[in-house]
């Protein structure tokens, strides 16, 4: 491959390149507790928070560091921080990320092992540089356990987003929320004031009074108006996962149906 040429047009495509290549032994949780990938070992939990940057500089090392002061302290984190860029990148910060505890992860591009792999067979380029945590041929001195008081919290869901974008749209624990209160309303064709206190969500915020989400109907009881987010669209894997589990989660229903206030309006 050309010197010149850039191996990742984008941040984006950088992680699209990292994920493709994981083990099966870890999931990647993408844009969540402030990383642009937060990577899961599935038998213990054990956490990387990760940073993507084409140029491995002085802005992507901060943003993985830990907040300063004592009142962060005692803040939830990953157990190691990384950051992660093309294999490309001189190695000029390897030491002082080195020196900080920073893992630097170096991901070569598709075409670049190809290019590798026609030169050198039957040697094979690696995939990461260095190889994660636990890994029989890995070296344990590549990573830094920075001990925190606690992990990152996980949601119920792995995040359907693609990390490494510009202002992504992301999935929180509000979003899963609301993604159980939109179902319900397409399952139902309505939702009541305890659907949103069984799902722990403030119903404020969908009211005519202010984003004007639902419409109040004569029962009394809410219905979709045109400006209600299609979070289907936003999340479709994540959507289906949760309405896959509605049996689980959904609210039970009262002795007296709404039909019967229906029929009550109507008298």
């Amino acid at each position: 491959m050309p010197k010149s040429s850039k191996p990742f047009a984008s941040e984006s495509e950088l992680c699209a390149r990292f994920i493709s290549v994981l083990p099966p032994e870890w999931t990647p949780y993408n844009e969540w507790g402030g990383w642009d990938i937060l990577l899961v070992r599935n038998s213990d939990g054990f956490q990387i928070g990760i940073e993507a940057k084409l140029r491995l500089n002085a802005e992507v090392i901060s943003q993985a560091l830990e907040e300063y002061g004592s009142w962060a302290a005692d803040l939830p984190g990953p157990d190691c921080r990384a950051v992660l860029v093309p294999s490309t990148e001189p190695r000029g910060f390897h030491r002082i990320c080195k020196y900080i505890g920073v893992t630097v992860i170096y991901c070569p591009s598709e075409a670049e092992v190809a290019d590798y792999f026609r030169k050198y067979r039957p040697n094979r380029m690696k995939p990461l540089s260095p190889l994660l945590p636990g890994d029989r041929y890995g070296n344990s001195d590549d990573w830094y356990e920075w001990a925190p008081r606690s992990r990152i919290k996980l949601p119920e869901y792995v995040p359907d987003v693609e990390a490494g974008r510009s202002a992504p749209v992301q999935l929180t624990d509000w979003k899963i929320r609301a993604i159980k209160i939109s179902i319900i309303l397409e399952k139902r064709g309505y939702l009541r004031r305890s659907d949103f206190k069984h799902i722990n969500i403030d119903h404020r915020r969908w009211l005519p009074s202010a984003n004007g989400w639902l419409l109040l109907g004569e029962d009394k009881t809410y219905r979709p108006a045109p400006g209600l987010p299609d979070f289907r669209a936003q999340h479709p894997r994540v959507y289906a996962e949760i309405e896959a589990d509605y049996e689980k989660w959904k609210p039970t229903e009262p002795a007296e149906s709404v039909t019967s206030a229906v029929q009550e309006s109507m008298l």
